[in-house]
């Protein structure tokens, strides 16, 4: 069952399944995902944060953020959106500025809501086994459930009618 926690699946060699469930409607759940106004109020693990976030959410169109880290160190990333439906889906390429393997990822979110819950589910299918097993090597599980904390906080406190 999938509650508030995060879930890490390896279903092949080129992917990396993350599942959580929030409280809140698709709709709102989906626009956190894709406002920068929202985006920049969770994104990131603890002690970091965005101080670039750009999307231009149309198929084709670029995205790009930069967070800044508690060193003051930067990581960059961006790519283009591929597909959207809100609030159900939502696929994206994704490349990072300092990329340690090889290729562009291919982000695929599905946005379930049951009874005003919302189960996020997060496909990265990785150019290659070895950039998934590169990405797996990293605190990325750690990083995705400090950051979706926070999104869980700013579901709780954000009254609908704002998003």
């Amino acid at each position: 069952m999938i509650d508030d926690h995060l879930v890490v699946d390896t279903p092949g060699d080129r992917e990396i399944v993350l599942s959580r469930m929030f409280d809140a409607p698709a709709r709102l759940v989906f626009a956190a995902f894709t406002r920068p106004e929202l985006l920049v109020r969770w994104y990131g693990a603890r002690g970091w944060r965005l101080v670039e976030c750009q999307v231009d959410l149309r198929v084709g169109g670029p995205w790009r953020f930069v967070s800044q880290g508690p060193a003051g160190q930067l990581m960059g990333q961006s790519g283009r959106y591929r597909q959207i439906e809100p609030p159900h889906r939502l696929v994206y390429t994704e490349l990072f500025d300092d990329q340690s393997y090889p290729g562009e990822t291919v982000v695929d979110q599905e946005f379930t809501e049951l009874a005003g819950r919302t189960t996020v589910t997060t496909t990265l299918r990785f150019a290659t086994p070895g950039g998934r097993d590169t990405a797996l090597r990293y605190p990325m599980a750690r990083g995705v459930t400090e950051s979706y904390i926070r999104l869980a906080g700013l579901l709780a406190t954000t009254p609908g009618a704002k998003l």
